[in-house]
């Protein structure tokens, strides 16, 4: 019997971007509100695309049209907040998922937020938040990873607000699970 070889591999055409976007639609997220000051200016752009990276020392991600003016506004100040949206907020969710709808002179005067520890504005009645200091900005294709050093967080228990399927959703009952998972 001889050795299995590996073949080598096909030569493949790239991937569209339409086959990716139809694939992660089937990927659950929570969802966030990315915010960010510059000047006076206020710039807020929702977001799927978080994720905690480090507990020693705390660190998050955030991912962002590499181009937009939110990423110049994080790049420029230094500074940025997550809030983490409950399941009430799919409002919010969807002015700031509105190309245009996430900027302002001052505060938003329809959304309600306050300022933490860096300054950056975290929205009122949010899940959870972290308010951060800019630690890197890694490139990610046409989104740049903004990585943050986490100064400031908190959280309150509630249900999350999901995004599957092109849709935000909720969790039921009957889709609850009791038992603890496992966590990498």
């Amino acid at each position: 019997m001889s050795p299995l070889r590996p073949r080598p591999p096909a030569p493949r055409t790239p991937v569209a971007p339409d086959a990716v976007r139809a694939a992660a639609r089937y990927w659950t997220t929570g969802v966030a509100v990315l915010t960010a000051r510059d000047g006076d200016e206020v710039f807020a752009k929702t977001v799927s695309s978080f994720t905690t990276l480090s507990l020693d020392p705390p660190l998050v991600s955030v991912a962002v049209a590499a181009h937009s003016p939110l990423a110049a506004a994080v790049r420029a100040d230094g500074r940025y907040a997550v809030s983490v949206l409950a399941a009430d907020q799919q409002g919010v969710g969807r002015r700031f998922a509105t190309p245009g709808a996430g900027r302002a002179l001052g505060m938003f005067t329809t959304v309600p937020m306050h300022t933490e520890v860096t300054g950056a504005p975290v929205l009122d009645h949010c899940l959870a938040w972290f308010d951060c200091r800019l630690k890197a900005v890694l490139p990610g294709g046409d989104h740049a990873l903004l990585i943050g050093e986490v100064l400031a967080a908190d959280g309150r228990p509630g249900e999350p607000l999901l995004y599957h399927d092109g849709q935000y959703r909720q969790l039921t009952a009957q889709h609850a699970m009791t038992s603890t998972g496992a966590h990498a």
